[in-house]
């Protein structure tokens, strides 16, 4: 099961030089399980050709509101209806006047102003461009009307020169598609705190203890949470991935630079999701220098770290409160002793030894428990169909109080 599994994408394609890019745009919608339709502008075709797109996207390419080998007098219409969201990337000046003053002189515009469907348009032009008042003025009157925008980036463009107008990154593009076509106002109005990730406990300057945490456990939930329409701020420990759309970003390094953030946050929150794998020890003296490698071994004493979820329950700030206990024997003993200990609304328990289930995976497989005793246990999905389970029992939790 992928996220955007039977959701319909018309991508529109217009003539820039950043048209190639919409060939990985197209294969990264696809990884996600969208069904994509290309329309490509005449102009478009001048930088890549449809058939490319055919290749990619395995479905005809359209490219004329009247095509010569047969006539098909509404497929404008009929295409806007299927389109669950509307994607041009990349959008040019010229696409985005057109709209704004109501033209439809080929398939993409009458498409666009026959569609009920979400349009986000991704610009991408040379930096003047960008700057012109007249494609600002549109813009800003497409944005009044409702139409989307993933604003483009600073960068080197195709003229050579550096300048704010290449297109926005893919993730970007992504997460405005997601929200597009997924997001809700469920939890809008909603502060939630979520952390994710390793964290990372220094030898000396060079070496440390870590774990393999990847991440991705509470990087689907913060996504999940800011779906909804939460205020999200993520406190995450090192780790490659890119966090969702607006979500708040806090990078820390060792559990007591991710402790103090999290206690520091708190209070400005109104749900904790506790994902992260933090250390439970570190050394209890980190060198200044490099330790050369000598003869003899090299015996390291280590000490706790803090305990997060044991601090917050003697705060006097009452929220939701979500913690995971990651336990390889014994596993539903300790998660219920660590859900009375530490005062959680819920805890989440999973064996990274199961298949599937362990660490830097894409799915999971859990058991919830909440403090009223009800148990459940989930066959293994993907972590976002886990975080989306997770939210579900928040969002109870919510309507509750």
């Amino acid at each position: 099961m992928k996220r955007l599994e039977n959701k319909h994408v018309l991508l529109g394609v217009t003539g820039s030089i950043a048209a190639y890019k919409a060939c990985e745009v197209l294969r990264m919608l696809q990884r996600e399980g969208a069904e994509i339709q290309v329309v490509m502008t005449n102009a478009a075709q001048h930088f890549v050709t449809p058939l490319t797109f055919e290749t990619l996207s395995g479905r005809e390419v359209i490219t004329d509101l009247f095509p010569s080998h047969r006539v098909v007098k509404t497929r404008h219409i009929s295409v806007a209806e299927w389109a669950e969201c509307f994607l041009i990337a990349p959008a040019t000046a010229n696409i985005i006047g057109k709209v704004a003053s109501g033209i439809a002189d080929d398939f993409l515009t009458t498409s666009i102003l026959a569609a009920r469907s979400p349009v986000i348009f991704a610009p991408a032009m040379d930096y003047q461009m960008v700057q012109n008042p007249i494609y600002l003025s549109n813009c800003d009157k497409l944005e009044k009307l409702g139409y989307q925008f993933v604003s483009p980036e600073e960068g080197e463009l195709a003229s050579g020169a550096k300048g704010y107008g290449r297109l926005a990154s893919y993730n970007r593009i992504l997460d405005r598609v997601k929200l597009a076509l997924l997001g809700s106002q469920t939890l809008k109005g909603v502060k939630v705190l979520v952390t994710a990730g390793p964290t990372q406990e220094f030898l000396d300057p060079v070496r440390y203890i870590t774990n393999p945490s990847s991440g991705k456990m509470g990087y689907a939930l913060a996504e999940e949470a800011a779906l909804r329409g939460a205020e999200v701020t993520l406190v995450s420990g090192p780790t490659e991935l890119c966090a969702f759309g607006n979500i708040v970003v806090e990078r820390v390094q060792s559990a007591e630079e991710m402790s103090k953030v999290v206690l520091e946050e708190w209070n400005r929150h109104q749900v904790l999701i506790m994902a992260a794998a933090v250390a439970d020890y570190r050394p209890s003296g980190r060198l200044l220098q490099k330790l050369k490698k000598g003869k003899s071994d090299w015996l390291v004493k280590l000490e706790r770290t803090d305990d997060i979820l044991s601090k917050i329950a003697l705060t006097e700030h009452r929220g939701i409160v979500v913690g995971f206990a990651l336990e390889t024997e014994d596993g539903e003993k300790r998660a219920i002793e660590k859900l009375k200990n530490k005062r959680l609304d819920l805890i989440c328990l999973n064996n990274p030894t199961e298949e599937g289930a362990g660490f830097g995976s894409d799915t999971n497989k859990v058991t919830l428990f909440d403090r009223e005793g009800e148990k459940e246990s989930f066959p293994l999905m993907p972590k976002w169909k886990v975080a989306q389970v997770i939210l579900d029992r928040v969002e109870s939790f919510i309507a509750a109080r």
